[in-house]
């Protein structure tokens, strides 16, 4: 079935277990559906932000996927799909992120060179072949008459298997936001991500903190020096954000803020707790 070039939508592939990817997807304070994806954690939207202000759903997705990359310390992979249009905007904490886009018949967007390097910069993120699969993703910035733009997506897609990812039935580029939606839905293990307070979001992160294999090692001052570095660089991201009206890096640093005040706290409260006993 050809899709319409008026179908818009999209989702983000986190490359962490839904343990770790999930409390970052609550600072949010969106409505998401959480599905484990092998070793990814799909994200899809359960409704339609970018109807409602002025960014587009790649700005809407980059931005949600920037605030859970910066949150879980793992890629992220935003994929997107708007009037024909696709592309993913990889996200990795503070580093640099990576863009290519195809217009509605899967034609290359942009110069060549920088094209490819943003292939280079996904295979070396992600953990592909440097050699093999990075052959198969420059095949993507090349023009193809045969490929429109979902198709170039779902290339993408088939190579992020060999990297460990395994989407749920019907988690495919180009449906129609609703229909992704109603896929993730009945996903296996997949859960609603819904706002629920500082206080249950804050609980959620700190627990994966002291469960999570570095747990023994961010307490002290390691964590402290963590907490107060994220505080710092979350602060002035929070008012640059709002200024220019962009909830995307608002949400990201609003995400170092809580971060950063939530590993002050639990170390104060671990500091107390050793002290009465």
């Amino acid at each position: 079935m050809p899709i319409s070039k008026t179908t818009a939508g999209g989702l983000l592939l986190c490359r962490a277990e839904p343990l770790a990817a999930r409390p970052a997807a609550h600072m949010l304070r969106e409505r998401l559906l959480l599905a484990p994806a092998g070793e990814w954690t799909a994200l899809v939207p359960e409704g339609k932000p970018w109807l409602d202000g002025e960014e587009s759903v790649a700005e809407v997705l980059s931005g949600w996927g920037s605030a859970v990359a910066l949150g879980t310390n793992w890629p992220v992979l935003s994929l997107w799909w708007e009037d024909g249009r696709t592309g993913f905007v990889l996200s990795s904490g503070f580093r640099r992120s990576a863009a290519y886009e195809w217009d509605a018949a899967g034609r290359p967007q942009g110069e060549p060179e920088p094209g490819i390097d943003a292939m280079r910069v996904l295979a070396s993120r992600l953990g592909l072949d440097p050699v093999l699969d990075l052959e198969e993703l420059e095949r993507l910035t090349r023009p193809d008459e045969a490929a429109d733009g979902p198709a170039r997506l779902l290339g993408v897609i088939a190579l992020l298997a060999r990297a460990g990812l395994a989407l749920p039935a019907g988690l495919a580029p180009g449906e129609p936001a609703d229909r992704l939606r109603e896929a993730a839905r009945v996903a296996p293990g997949s859960e609603p991500v819904e706002w629920s307070g500082w206080r249950d979001a804050m609980r959620a992160e700190l627990a994966v903190v002291e469960d999570g294999p570095l747990g023994r090692l961010l307490r002290g001052p390691r964590l402290r020096l963590a907490g107060t570095a994220q505080l710092t660089a979350g602060a002035p991201l929070m008012l640059w954000a709002a200024r220019r009206r962009d909830p995307g890096w608002l949400a990201a640093g609003t995400l170092l803020v809580a971060h950063g005040a939530g590993a002050l706290a639990y170390d104060r409260a671990r500091s107390r707790l050793r002290g009465h006993r």
